[in-house]
This record gives structure tokens, C-alpha cells and sequence, in this order.
């Protein structure tokens, strides 16, 4: 299969470059442009990958600075808050996946949509870690027959930061909204201040403090379950792997709460862990979603519209290449 190269901008930051990896684990051959604004930086990521070209991103200009050069599809791994990769992949009739804008900045995204709903298929990637949390989720909504409860709780090891743009990125979040969108019973209000705050138990059993977070996986998994009442918790501090005297990791720990197949009361608690880290995982997140959006699975492409990731991810397919890569979706003790 024949494939432009897929433009990375801010490629050669650390989401980028693990996006690089797993998608060419699974597809060696795909073209690459590491795209960013420091040309050097850009160069020394892609002379890392056969295939792999760096560019610099002129975001004043509608062509990007690339001129007629062809792209099979954008991603754009920083707050892009001038959509300038949203408009050049619409013009060129292209997928754009974006990852890292707040709940609250959608608006504009959805505005460009609407009024070129057939131009290109646009993934809103701002669930957590592009989607693991979501299809994680989703795997195990099968076991219920209604769900009424949902909380996630993530929790961050004080040492993944992640690197300067993603600092940035949350630095920025937490600057523009500090109350915590949240869905309880049936209704969605915003938890701030000292309701925002809470505590969540982490995979070894101890006790993380956490505040609410504004993700969009609040709304999407409102949507897809129906469930009344839905709460997203971030807390930063050890974790399990690291008390245990091995490397850091992140984990993600999913509770739910309903009825069973046959009407029973039930109740779940599950773990997403990551033996590398944040940065990891959501490169996994996002190479899986470009292979659905080019159809490099055998699939047909993806076509024109507004996705979440959970959408367009498989998720037996997620969890399969999820464990492949040392990574979990672990059963837990119901506390």
C-alpha cells in the first residue's frame, strides 16, 4: 500500500517520537514528517527513523510552510489553538487527530466541522492517553447490562513528566479551568474547590489524593453507557511500580457500578498500567487511531467525521497490542 507521509507536529517531543515507535513496529514502512518549529531538534528525531523526514511548521501560513507537499493525514501533538492543522488537513481532504486541548476548547474545532462535515474525518484525542481509558472502559462495560456509576482515577508518577510541552499543556489546563466537569445523577455539574478534591486507592492499596480534571472522557463515556453519574480524578505522586522498588509506570484505575447481564447488582474495579509511563500509552493510543483512520489494518479508511478515539478503536485489538508492549487491563479487588 502506497501512503503520503503522515505529518507528526511537534513530533519530536516525547509523545511524538513513541507514536513513531508503535506505529512502526506494526508498519515499518510508513513515510514520516517530523514536523516542529526548532528544524535541528526535528532532525535528530528523524534521522532515529528510516523513512522519517523533519520539516518546519510555518502555523501562519495555510500551507504550513510545506508548499504542495502531499500528507496522508495530520497530528498535532501540542495545543494548536490556531487550528492551523485542522484547516490544512480540511483543505487537503485528510484525517487530523489532535490530543492535547482542554473540554472547554472544542467549541472552535466543532464550529470547522460544521461547516465542513465531509471535508475529513476529525478525531477529538483528548480523551486520556488518546483512548486507553475509554476502550479499557468500554471492554468492561460488556459485563454490565445498565451502568450507572463510573469513576476514573488516574494516577501520574511525579516522575513521568512527560516533557516541556506537555508541562505546558497542563500548566495551561489547569490555568483555564480549574473546576472539574462531572456528570452526577444525570446531570453535568463542575466540582471545584474542595469538592473537587478527593482520594482514590492505587493498585498496591495505597492512598493517592487526587483531584477532579475536566476530560472529554467524562462526556464521551456519558454518552456511550448512559451512565448518571460520571467522575474523572487525576493524582501525581509514586507509583505502585516505583513503591516496589522497579522503574515508574501510570496507571488508570476504572470502577464501575450497575447491573449485571441477568439484572444483578454489580460492581468492577480495574486497572490500565503501563510499565514506561504516559508518553508510552498514548503513542500506542494514537498509532492505533491513525492505522483505523488510513485503513492500514485492512480496514476501509475511516471517512469524513467527528470522532471520539473510543470510536474508532478496537478494543480487543487495544488491549491485545497493549499487552504486547508489557501493559495491562488488570482486575482489581472490589474495595
Amino acid at each position: 500500500m502506497s501512503l503520503n507521509p503522515i505529518l507528526f507536529m511537534g513530533g519530536s517531543g516525547a509523545i511524538g517520537r513513541h507514536t513513531a515507535r508503535a506505529l512502526r513496529a506494526a508498519y515499518p514502512d510508513v513515510p514520516l514528517l517530523i514536523g516542529g518549529r526548532d528544524l535541528a531538534k526535528a532532525q535528530r528525531v528523524a534521522a532515529q527513523m528510516a523513512g522519517a523526514q523533519a520539516v518546519v511548521i510555518d502555523s501562519s501560513a495555510d500551507d504550513l510552510g510545506l508548499g504542495d507537499r502531499p500528507v496522508s493525514a495530520v497530528v498535532v501533538f501540542y495545543m494548536d489553538h490556531a487550528l492551523a492543522g485542522l484547516r490544512y488537513a480540511q483543505k487537503r481532504g485528510v484525517p487530523h487527530l489532535s490530543i492535547s486541548s482542554g473540554v472547554f476548547e472544542i467549541a472552535p474545532e466543532i464550529a470547522m466541522y460544521m461547516h465542513a462535515p465531509g471535508a475529513s474525518p476529525i478525531v477529538l484525542g483528548y480523551e486520556w492517553m488518546a483512548g486507553a481509558t475509554t476502550a479499557a472502559t468500554l471492554s468492561v462495560a460488556r459485563e454490565f447490562g445498565q451502568i450507572d456509576d463510573i469513576r476514573i482515577d488516574a494516577l501520574v508518577d511525579e516522575q513521568d513528566t512527560g516533557g516541556p510541552t506537555v508541562a505546558s499543556d497542563f500548566e495551561h489546563l489547569n490555568k483555564m479551568l480549574p473546576a472539574a466537569l462531572t456528570r452526577r445523577d444525570g446531570v453535568f455539574v463542575w466540582r471545584e474547590g474542595e469538592h473537587s478534591n478527593t482520594q482514590f486507592q492505587a493498585v498496591d492499596g495505597t492512598s493517592i489524593d487526587a483531584g477532579g480534571f475536566s476530560s472529554i472522557d467524562v462526556a464521551g463515556l456519558a454518552a456511550a453507557t448512559g451512565a448518571a453519574n460520571v467522575q474523572f480524578n487525576i493524582g501525581i505522586g509514586v507509583s505502585s511500580s516505583r513503591r516496589q522498588g522497579q522503574p515508574m509506570s501510570t496507571e488508570i484505575i476504572i470502577e464501575l457500578a450497575g447491573a449485571d447481564l441477568k439484572g444483578e447488582p454489580l460492581r468492577t474495579r480495574h486497572a490500565v498500567v503501563h510499565p514506561a509511563g504516559t508518553a508510552p500509552l498514548t503513542g500506542l493510543s494514537v498509532a492505533m487511531l491513525l492505522e483505523r483512520l488510513l485503513g492500514l489494518d485492512g480496514q476501509p479508511v475511516t471517512s469524513a467525521g467527528l470522532y471520539f478515539p473510543y470510536q474508532l478503536l478496537d478494543a480487543a485489538a487495544y488491549l491485545k497490542r497493549l499487552k504486547q508492549e508489557g501493559g495491562e487491563l488488570r482486575r482489581l479487588q472490589v474495595q
